[in-house]
């Protein structure tokens, strides 16, 4: 793969995106940040990487579906009118939008999914994430990323079963619900725990990252396996064939 085009260069993911291509020998196009061009970044890619912000996305998409550019989207924050963006996009070029690249969240994501289904609403479930001080969204991408993971094992909407933010006499804990807990502090690149809780038994599957290099290097793999898809929306489970 060459010609990478990174959108939201100079961040944390930015960088080590550069760093993870830098070492594995491909070749970056350039990359832009707030006030950059992505319209001439996006002529000269094969494909971009954008993890920006989500005000920046409606341009970002414009960009690439101009040039015929696949693109993937780790930004987080993402709102509806968003995603009505990029399914509109994944109407002329490949897409790729996830809370998460990392390989290791991409199989976590489906083993929540499986556990949902299998042990149904009588087992409560809880996601803890903890990330650095700086991070700006709560819960994480990554959080409801595993969120919809159950809802989707359940068989139910995420939002009308979404428990945030507990404080005060809230009281009892409504059944079939997904619990959401976000704890920020250091540096922290991310720590998930959900966890599955019934009478007298608890299961807990945990996702550790101990480095951004796990992103990056996620992000290069999906988006070596974008380059080579038709239009279209598309997940990480399915760069794993999961």
């Amino acid at each position: 793969m060459s010609g990478i085009g990174i959108i939201g260069s100079q961040g944390r993911m930015g960088q080590a995106i550069f760093a993870a291509a830098t070492e594995a020998g491909l070749t970056i196009a350039g990359g832009i940040d707030a006030g950059g061009d992505p319209l001439a970044l996006a002529q000269q890619a094969d494909v971009l990487i954008d993890f920006s912000s989500p005000k920046a996305l409606l341009a970002n998409l414009g960009a690439a579906v101009a040039t015929n550019t696949p693109m993937l989207i780790g930004t987080t924050g993402l709102e509806a009118q968003h995603h009505q963006a990029i399914d509109d996009a994944a109407e002329h070029i490949a897409v790729l939008q996830t809370g998460n690249t990392s390989l290791g969240v991409t199989l976590l994501a489906r083993l929540v999914r499986e556990a949902a289904a299998a042990l149904g609403p009588d087992w409560d479930i809880e996601i803890v994430e903890m990330h650095h001080r700086m991070k700006v969204d709560a819960p994480s991408g990554t959080a409801l990323l595993l969120g919809e993971a159950a809802a989707k094992g359940r068989g139910i909407d995420l939002a009308g079963k979404s428990e945030r933010g507990r404080d005060g006499v809230t009281g009892a804990r409504a059944k079939g619900a997904i619990g959401f807990a976000a704890l920020r502090g250091g540096s922290v690149a991310g720590d998930h725990d959900v966890i599955f809780a019934t009478d007298h038994e608890r299961i807990e599957l945990i996702h550790r990252a101990e480095n951004r290099t796990i992103f990056a290097r996620g992000a290069l793999r999906a988006a070596n396996w974008l380059i080579q898809q038709p239009k279209g929306r598309y997940a990480m489970d399915q760069v794993l064939g999961l």
